[in-house]
């Protein structure tokens, strides 16, 4: 596996647009083309094919918002790994990864996301990378898990 991320430019973006999730999955995630929308409309967002060699296998999307005070927020937002290559190790290898990048990029102390409660899989990814729930909801009603970069680890 060569996992490596590309950002979503004119070039990449239609492919990225096709990702989709498994059956069921739909009401976790908007579609690669909504996220794209709201990146373009705010430029705080970072929209992310994550790639296997040359295989676009996912999306992340991710960004600060100065509006959560005092300091502030750096969210991991969005991430998809697309239908036919789930099962196969990719989310957790990317959000590892992105964890990472997203530490070296804002130099931040905590990492904040947002989950469906009934989104099970994920949720059990994210407590095994270090994300626990703060008590929060989201403005969609989804809960918030934060991951403190004290004590996290990269390896998956």
């Amino acid at each position: 596996m060569e996992l490596h991320f590309e950002p979503i430019t004119e070039e990449n973006r239609k492919e990225a647009e096709a990702l989709s999730p498994a059956p069921g999955q739909e009401n976790y995630i908007e579609s690669v083309a909504d996220c794209m929308r709201e990146a373009d409309e705010r430029d705080s967002w970072r929209p992310l094919g994550i790639y296997d060699g040359s295989t676009l296998v996912g999306f992340a999307m991710y960004g600060f918002f100065q509006e959560y005070l005092p300091a502030g927020r750096v969210w991991l937002d969005r991430l998809l790994i697309d239908r036919h290559f789930q099962h196969r190790g990719y989310g957790q290898i990317a959000v590892s990864c992105l964890l990472n990048r997203i530490w070296k990029e804002y130099g931040c102390s905590k990492i904040y996301l947002s989950v469906y409660s009934d989104n099970t899989a994920a949720i059990n990814l994210y407590r095994k990378l270090g994300f626990a729930f703060n008590g929060e909801l989201d403005l969609k009603g989804e809960k918030v898990m934060v991951c403190h970069s004290r004590g996290w680890s990269a390896e998956p």
